[in-house]
């Protein structure tokens, strides 16, 4: 437990899913929509993007990183971002990292911007990652999640397929006590 109150503490649940899903994926929500590969997305496009979807749920580890960090990351030939648009506006995205020379797929990061929660966009935007990835051929899918992140994240989940695999709790300063938060 956190005893000083510029400390947060979080439980990471670790995800895996080894099969692609057998039941049909959701149908797209209604509405002009578009998903999109980011083909080397720029810092700044990125850092809105992840500062959006995060900011809720403290987001904080990328905010740390220099642009040049940053850039080497999101544009890694291992790495892709995939960008949700309804009606020609950015509603949310997924970052699919390749490890262990292909064999895992990482979701790395995966949200929607507050104003498109609720709609149906996070299962269809899901589903597609789910599908992208295992288009790539890994043994395994893995995501991670913690109690900062949206309350139905981990439920979301574990209803897309992904299966509970370890757990830790880890005891993190409070990202709004380094000012990466205004």
């Amino acid at each position: 437990m956190a005893d000083n109150p510029a400390e947060i503490e979080t439980i990471i649940t670790y995800l895996e899913m080894t099969a692609p899903p057998s039941s049909a994926p959701p149908p797209p929500p209604m509405g002009p929509l578009a998903i999109m590969l980011a083909e080397a997305p720029t810092v700044s496009f990125y850092r809105y993007l992840y500062n959006t979807v995060g900011e809720n749920n403290l987001w904080w580890e990328r905010r740390l990183m220099s642009d040049d960090d940053l850039r080497a990351a999101i544009q890694a030939e291992s790495v892709d971002l995939f960008v949700l648009y309804v009606s020609g506006v950015p509603a949310g995205y997924f970052e699919l990292g390749e490890l262990e020379d292909g064999k895992r797929i990482e979701l790395v990061y995966f949200g929607l911007i507050p104003e498109f929660i609720g709609q149906g966009y996070g299962a269809y935007l899901l589903r597609t990652a789910v599908d992208e990835a295992w288009s790539r051929g890994p043994e395994r899918i893995t995501v991670h999640t913690c109690n900062l992140d949206h309350p139905n994240a981990l439920q979301v989940y574990q209803r897309c397929g992904f299966e509970a695999y370890d757990q830790e709790t880890r005891v993190i300063q409070d990202p709004r006590e380094l000012g990466l938060f205004g």
